[in-house]
């Protein structure tokens, strides 16, 4: 039997994660989305891209600011539930297209403001996506990323993305907050102007909505608990309370105009 392709890990993670992934806490987190907004600068004059909209928690919170929103997802489920969240908020200026985000389906400098959350770390060549992101945002636009990033300590980094990659098989790896920042240095951008925040939750709760391999979970939870007592994964202390771990995942936001 032939090894399934990334797209393949894909469809099948984000089909199973389409309603546990986007009715999370940590993906609807009222003031995250307030400041993705905050930070792209949006006025009712604006067209927006979200690339890899996922359930389109983060197209419906800017629908309420522009003019209009298209999600672009290559999961069916994802785009189906996105859909279904604009209509549970009655919002009507939004559009939903299927597709391959290293191959955006607009013409150039189709939208005034192009943006990814939560995405880059899926993909085998981010830098090909940023590129296209940037392709298809207008001159004066704003493009925007939004994604957790790993350790600059490369064995800490790759302790972390391989616990990502067990939780989720469809994961490839998290850049540092250097190597994201540089995205917009190798496509001729201005350094990006810069918001953080952090990803909080339990361990038990984070495997309730992913999908890993049977008996991963185990050794994910393993790493955590090692994570409490020695920083290994490189990313902000975890803690015990109650027989739970507790974690948090650093975010960052980076916004930079055309």
């Amino acid at each position: 039997m032939s090894q399934p392709s990334h797209n393949d890990l894909i469809l099948d993670q984000f089909t199973r994660q389409a309603t546990p992934f986007s009715t999370a806490s940590t993906i609807t987190d009222a003031a995250a989305l307030k400041l993705i907004v905050e930070t792209s600068e949006a006025t009712l004059a604006d067209t927006v891209l979200d690339v890899a909209c996922g359930g389109g928690v983060v197209a419906c919170a800017f629908a309420a600011h522009v003019k209009h929103v298209t999600g672009f997802d290559m999961t069916p489920a994802m785009l189906a539930r996105g859909a279904e969240h604009a209509k549970e908020l009655g919002l009507t200026n939004l559009s939903w297209r299927q597709g391959d985000a290293t191959s955006l389906p607009f013409v150039d400098g189709a939208f005034s403001i192009v943006l990814t959350r939560f995405s880059l770390h899926h993909f085998p060549d981010p830098l090909a996506v940023f590129k296209e992101m940037v392709r298809v945002c207008a001159g004066g636009g704003m493009v925007v990323v939004c994604d957790m990033y790993a350790s600059t300590d490369p064995v800490k980094a790759a302790t972390f993305n391989r616990l990502e990659m067990l939780r989720d098989p469809s994961h490839v790896r998290c850049l540092s907050l250097p190597e994201l920042e540089e995205l917009f240095a190798k496509v001729g951008l201005s350094a990006p102007k810069q918001a953080n925040y952090e990803l909080r939750d339990s361990v038990r709760n984070l495997l309730k909505r992913s999908f890993p391999n049977p008996g991963d979970d185990v050794e994910i939870t393993a790493m955590f608990d090692r994570h409490v007592d020695d920083d290994s994964l490189g990313i902000p202390p975890a803690r015990r309370d109650g027989g739970e771990i507790f974690y948090a995942y650093p975010v960052v936001m980076l916004a930079a105009r055309k």
